[in-house]
């Protein structure tokens, strides 16, 4: 039996699933894995090849590439073929196509199956995305389903913006992830969905301080049911 624990986090775009994700895994001294970086290389590299409108070839693209992830000081960094992309992946133009790339069956197979490949039995992941509960670690011992009011989530999006030093109007930003909701919870392919035994966490209304801490609760009580010693998080 694992050592560690297993915490899934999914939900929808600016929702706040990687700053939870991220501080959560540093205070277990977990790994922590953002598998949409993944689906944004793909994206990136299919604008790249200009091969868009082209599922087969795009589905190649997620198979054959080497994708590999490294948290490096509060940052994902994304490589590709042992080349960093990381820079690349967070522009408002790659955010529009992204939920297109993503619906793709093949492209979810590969990249699914490379996620699992990241865990190594005995090491706490906490691993973010939208099918984590569902379909990559449907025995995580921990599912989190994280939500926020559509406005509230825009005007994340456009103070992260703001703070890259890009100006995107908030209206843009709404309109973009009412589409990318739509794309991701309607695809046929692992959609967005909460799995049954997630607990539900709406961040509208609370700090990401409340936010951690009811998370960080929840993973205290999975451990001490299945008998498994954490690190302090006080």
């Amino acid at each position: 039996m694992s050592k560690k624990l297993i915490v899934a986090i999914d939900g929808p775009a600016g929702s706040g699933k990687s700053t939870s994700a991220k501080i959560i895994a540093q205070k277990l001294n977990y790994l922590y894995i953002d598998t949409g970086a993944m689906y944004r290389a793909v994206t990136f590299l299919a604008i790249k090849q200009g091969i868009m409108d082209n599922p087969e070839a795009i589905v190649n693209v997620a198979e054959n590439s080497d994708i590999r992830l490294k948290y490096v000081n509060g940052v994902t960094q994304v490589f590709v073929d042992g080349i960093d992309i990381t820079k690349n992946i967070r522009t408002h133009e790659l955010n529009d196509k992204v939920s297109s790339v993503s619906k793709i069956a093949g492209v979810r197979k590969a990249l699914v199956k490379k996620q699992r490949m990241l865990k190594n039995e005995g090491e706490g992941i906490v691993m973010e995305g939208r099918d984590i509960g569902t379909v990559v670690f449907p025995d995580a011992d921990v599912k989190i389903f994280l939500t926020a009011l559509l406005d509230k989530r825009a005007e994340r999006r456009a103070k992260e913006y703001e703070k890259k030093g890009t100006g995107v109007p908030v209206h843009t930003i709404k309109d973009n992830l009412s589409k990318r909701d739509a794309l991701d919870s309607s695809r046929d392919t692992n959609p967005l969905i909460k799995a049954n035994d997630a607990f539900e966490v709406d961040s509208s209304k609370i700090s990401i301080e409340e936010q951690v801490e009811l998370i960080l609760q929840r993973v205290k009580k999975a451990a001490v049911e299945k008998g498994i010693e954490i690190l302090s998080t006080e």
